[in-house]
């Protein structure tokens, strides 16, 4: 259940949810007509019902299906936050975000499930920001439908630590590289023109030998972003072979997501997360902020 407390005079309940709440059209339908509910001061409502200054409508989301591949699997959850909309969850290296067809190893898609179980929470997994499986790091997920529409329009700030291969000769700068599908693979990808603007923006915050940790910042996140452009200016992750680095001391790319910042969709709060640099990597002498 989901409660705003009106603000003004002057609406329906269905105009108040989708001009001043922004639910979409798509998402009062379900709410409507596959078993959600509508209260305004606890009583049984239509959206054609006026509302009033200081009405409490309680919005009851209809119970969510799921796809027979996401089934429940107990496993550990480092939820860093979470609230009614959404969760943050610092994902290891090694699992995959969501399920691939003919893969059946669990992912974090099956341990949410089993989590929302746990609660008695009646939704599946609505996944906003995705990690590559051996990448670690900070993962947005939408509790539910409502919560997920309003992140298709709002901005998430993601910021990366990663250690390349190489000390850069730029320290800081912007890699805009279109990125497309590499020929023959269906994995992997390659700058190419015919492929997707993708803008990232880097910064070096610690040189070791022969190697370099960069702050970075996604301005597009298109399928192996930072892998690629990083390998396209000759150095790659550490750990990286899919797109020529070396497993040197990395036994993974050495990438992590240790920053997501975003507007709350219904408190309108500004939220900011912060991730640790994971144990698995080599070791870094540079203190993330709090």
């Amino acid at each position: 259940m989901i409660r705003f407390v009106v603000e003004k005079d002057g609406y329906n309940v269905r105009d108040y949810l989708l001009l001043e709440k922004n639910i979409s059209r798509q998402t009062l339908k379900k709410i409507k007509f596959h078993g959600g509910k509508l209260h305004v001061n606890e009583s049984v409502v239509n959206v054609r019902h006026p509302l009033k200054t200081g009405d409490v409508l309680d919005v009851y989301l209809p119970e969510e299906s799921r796809a027979e591949s996401l089934y429940p699997v107990d496993m550990p959850l480092d939820i860093l936050y979470e609230d009614d909309f959404l969760l943050v969850v610092c994902k290891p290296a090694g699992l995959a975000v969501m399920p691939k067809i003919g893969n059946s190893e669990p992912t974090l898609a099956h341990g949410l499930i089993h989590y929302y179980d746990q609660h008695q929470l009646p939704y599946t997994a609505h996944i906003v920001t995705r990690l590559d499986k051996d990448t670690s790091g900070l993962v947005l997920i939408a509790k539910h439908q409502l919560a997920h529409g309003y992140f298709r329009t709002m901005q998430i700030e993601r910021k990366y630590l990663a250690l390349v291969e190489g000390i850069l000769k730029n320290k800081s700068g912007i890699i805009r590289a279109p990125i497309a599908r590499k020929p023959g693979s269906i994995i992997e990808r390659c700058v190419s023109e015919e492929g997707k603007y993708a803008e990232t923006h880097y910064r070096v915050i610690e040189e070791q030998p022969n190697r370099s940790l960069v702050d970075i910042v996604l301005k597009t996140g298109r399928t192996h972003q930072i892998r690629v452009h990083f390998s396209h200016l000759n150095h790659p992750l550490l750990g990286d072979t899919l797109y020529g680095g070396r497993k040197v001391d990395s036994k993974r790319q050495a990438l992590h997501c240790y920053h997501l910042s975003f507007q709350h969709p219904y408190t309108e709060e500004f939220i900011r997360i912060m991730a640790p640099w994971p144990e698995d990597l080599p070791e870094i002498k540079t203190i993330l902020p709090k």
